[in-house]
């Protein structure tokens, strides 16, 4: 049997897919990108925001057309989608066989053969604890670098988020449980390991009465073969100093931190079910810069929220203009179903929201150019990611560059390299986004 996968969403969902590719490869099925031979379908959905969510119903549609018209046997929808939306599933789209939920993923073989037995099934586990799995995680990110997920769940309840309902409250994999998958994965070759969660910075809480993300650091840290670990999803408020240290003494800790502000004006961080203020986020980000003077800060912002006033979003960008993030994300507001701020009134034009998210681009990509420019004639290491084809030229990313959401460095050599290559580069010149430069 062929098994084509499909993973949509976030780079959490995309481990717990990489999960159940290990499972399914264990149980002999054989995996396919060929839409055209595939017996079995899974479709991993998200349902974050209304894209993704309308991303996730498209491409079950369209595997559901090969399930009518090709050669598939087995339709499969898993994930956030599945947990959230189970009977508009089951009731709309009736070429799913079965549907599995955000905390079921283990059991994805049992669910692939009831499906290829003719019989419909379904499995939503509590959203407490974590599945089950065994298997070995088959990489679908080329091999070099691989998420780790530290966490599940998250317990902030944002007005505008889904998540809690869709995923659980935190809950922590203890320490030494993500050490045995770290140094398989550096045995498998990874060399940057990226540390996911809903919340990074509240790691351990649950399970050591306090916050131990640095403690995990430490013990990460001492695996040969990685040489990058990378952090994302830090809440800024729950930044502490002894994982600031532990940032600074541990070599492989790269000197990058992605920490979601969403907007900086008091009213609307109240109004979002935010812990912040803005007099809060200047401090830790001055306190990040004094104590690790060349960190890479990246953050994503919502514009266009519920009741936000044309001087909120000047604030906005004032605010972006006076810190100079090294990245950052803006996303234009959308209403989830079920969310508070989905029925707060003076929800605002698409077309405002959209405007403000390319204001603040506008203004992001302005600043990255200066910055890019001042690191001319520098030194950096980079990844090997590719090759430019048709040119003597790579793509590389610096420690300030994470996978899918930053920038590149694109290098200059005649020297033949390979994905996953550690190099020593010289900064010739910039793009908006990305650097240029040669081997050293």
């Amino acid at each position: 049997m062929k098994l084509l996968f499909v993973s949509l969403g976030c780079d959490k969902n995309l481990v717990d897919s990489e999960y159940m590719l290990g499972m399914l490869a264990d149980a002999g099925i054989e995996i396919t990108d060929d839409e055209r031979e595939a017996d079995i379908i899974i479709v991993n959905t998200c349902c974050f925001i209304n894209d993704a969510k309308e991303e996730s119903v498209n491409s079950i549609l369209e595997m559901a057309q090969l399930k009518t018209e090709g050669s598939c046997k087995a339709l499969i929808v898993t994930g956030c989608l599945a947990e959230r939306y189970r009977e508009e599933i089951e009731t709309e789209i009736p070429e799913v066989d079965a549907i599995l939920g955000t905390n079921s993923y283990d059991d994805i073989v049992n669910a692939v053969k009831q499906a290829l037995e003719g019989k419909k099934y379904e499995h939503f586990a509590a959203l407490e604890g974590m599945p089950g799995v065994k298997a070995k995680r088959i990489l679908t990110t080329g091999g070099h670098y691989a998420y780790l997920k530290i966490a599940e769940g998250c317990n902030k309840h944002c007005t505008y988020c889904i998540i809690p309902s869709i995923r659980g409250s935190y809950r922590s994999v203890p320490i030494e449980e993500l050490v045995v998958q770290a140094r398989e994965l550096a045995e498998s070759g990874v060399k940057e390991l990226i540390l996911v969660a809903q919340e990074t910075t509240l790691y351990g809480i649950d399970l050591y009465g306090k916050k131990s993300l640095h403690r995990l650091l430490d013990a990460l840290n001492e695996i040969p073969g990685l040489v990058w670990i990378r952090i994302l999803y830090c809440y800024p408020e729950e930044i502490y100093d002894e994982l600031i240290d532990a940032i600074k003494r541990n070599n492989k800790v790269c000197h990058y931190l992605d920490m979601p502000i969403q907007h900086a004006n008091d009213e609307i961080l109240k109004r979002m079910g935010r812990r912040t203020s803005k007099k809060d986020l200047v401090c830790i980000i001055e306190k990040l810069r004094k104590e690790i003077p060349d960190i890479a800060l990246r953050t994503t912002l919502i514009c266009g929220f519920p009741g936000e006033t044309e001087a909120q979003h000047e604030e906005l960008m004032q605010f972006v203009n006076d810190m100079e993030f090294e990245r950052l994300g803006a996303f234009a507001y959308s209403p989830e179903e079920g969310t508070p701020a989905a029925e707060f009134p003076d929800q605002l034009e698409e077309e405002t929201k959209l405007t403000w998210k390319d204001d603040v681009m506008e203004l992001e990509q302005e600043i990255i150019f200066d910055q890019n420019e001042e690191l001319t004639g520098k030194e950096i290491w980079a990844f090997i990611e590719g090759k430019v084809a048709d040119e003597n030229a790579y793509v590389g990313r610096t420690y300030r560059d994470a996978p899918g959401v930053d920038g590149y460095i694109f290098i200059n050599t005649e020297e033949e390299l390979m994905s996953g290559d550690f190099v020593k580069v010289k900064i010739t010149g910039a793009y908006e986004y990305d650097l240029i430069g040669e081997i050293v």
